[in-house]
């Protein structure tokens, strides 16, 4: 039986290939493989897609978050609110510029609980770096009203929510920096790696095009340390060519949560993500929760048997999925800080349990996730029978 994969890029391929080899083509005989026009059109096309007044192409979305809090000057001393359920760039980046990742616990959207960050500010306290997990946006209209209160800069992570919105806002666009990746894998993604940073801010853009670029304010005249991160050309003119296609891609994958929603609503221990009532979600992932009965581990974020055995039952029907994240980054070694922080956030923890992630993206059939909800739907009613 074909295999399902958790993504499939060579469909989306065949859709643009022409246009992606011709303007593949162009760029390697203009001989211009670094800045140049193709770069900034697609800083300009990308900006007016968001809604923002800049976008500084970097190499990143690791980057695109380093160059966020240099650009507002964060670092050793300061304290920057997050998430402790993301991937670990998102915290990486405060560590590397000497800062302090203050984590707060997660609601039931595997968003940051708005109710808890206020007894998370301290005066150290300098940003709030809010993650679109998923695609599902967070309500920026209460995050930045708390910022706002506590005079506090907001950085989205956008990494998996390129094209979601909140209240009408492009992600991005609301806070006072957006970082987002392009990595293949994300709702727009480049050929290889890259990056790009989103601001209203005129001079928060201005810092960030000198520190991606060595520090450098005029050729060989350089004020602070840099790094080297840009967005290649060829992946620029790939990435123009993809956007125009985005908001038709991002329809497709809401048809594809939509139909799991109809075929996965009955089945026994599985909680379902559910869109955001006061926006729009991007679907980077559709991931579900498989509830354990007991026997929790919590010192083994790997432990969720009833998970193991899905996604055993389901590989060997040749159905791919994946879990992100296993791990809460507050039980990663790094910053585990010689103690014990078991139990300390909660829902991050059953969460990292529980999650697991359903094939998606916008060319998925129907025929397809059929076939994933009937192996999901037999597993699971075989694991009730044993249960009871």
């Amino acid at each position: 039986m074909k295999q399902i994969p958790p993504l499939d890029l060579t469909r989306q391929y065949e859709q643009i290939r022409t246009a992606v080899e011709t303007s593949v083509l162009d760029i390697l005989q203009s001989g211009r493989y670094i800045g140049g026009a193709a770069v900034a059109e697609f800083e300009q096309q990308f900006a007016d897609y968001t809604g923002t007044t800049h976008c500084i192409g970097c190499n990143s979305g690791t980057d695109a978050l380093y160059l966020a809090l240099r650009a507002l000057e964060i670092g050793a001393g300061d304290e920057v609110i997050t998430t402790p359920f993301t991937f670990f760039a998102t915290a990486e980046v405060i560590t590397r510029v000497g800062a302090t990742p203050v984590f707060v616990d997660i609601d039931e959207s595997f968003n940051l609980d708005l109710e808890q960050i206020e007894a998370a500010i301290t005066p150290k306290t300098k940003a709030i770096m809010p993650v679109h997990l998923f695609g599902q946006p967070v309500d920026m209209t209460r995050l930045m009203a708390i910022a706002e209160a506590h005079n506090l800069a907001v950085i989205e992570d956008c990494a998996q929510a390129t094209g979601a919105e909140w209240a009408g806002q492009k992600v991005g666009s609301i806070g006072h920096i957006g970082c987002f990746s392009f990595f293949p894998t994300k709702n727009l993604g480049a050929c290889g790696d890259g990056g790009a940073v989103t601001t209203n801010d005129s001079a928060i853009a201005a810092r960030v095009r000198m520190l991606k670029e060595h520090g450098m304010t005029d050729r060989y005249h350089h004020e602070a340390i840099g790094l080297n991160s840009r967005l290649d050309a060829l992946q620029a003119a790939i990435l123009t060519i993809k956007l125009r296609h985005l908001d038709a891609w991002n329809q497709g994958r809401d048809r594809v949560a939509t139909r799991y929603q109809q075929l996965l609503r009955a089945l026994p221990d599985v909680v379902l993500p559910q869109a955001p009532a006061g926006g729009t979600s991007a679907w980077n992932q559709y991931t579900i929760r498989l509830q354990e009965r007991g026997g929790e581990n919590l010192r083994d974020p790997q432990s969720g048997s009833l998970r193991a055995r899905v996604r055993q039952y389901l590989q060997e029907l040749g159905i791919s999925s994946m879990v992100y994240y296993p791990i809460p980054l507050h039980l990663q070694t790094v910053y585990q800080q010689g103690s014990d922080r078991v139990g300390q956030f909660p829902r991050a923890e059953r969460a990292a349990r529980e999650v697991l992630s359903l094939p998606m993206f916008p060319e998925l059939s129907l025929e397809e996730q059929q076939r994933i909800a009937a192996g999901l739907k037999d597993c699971l009613v075989a694991s009730e029978v044993l249960a009871s």
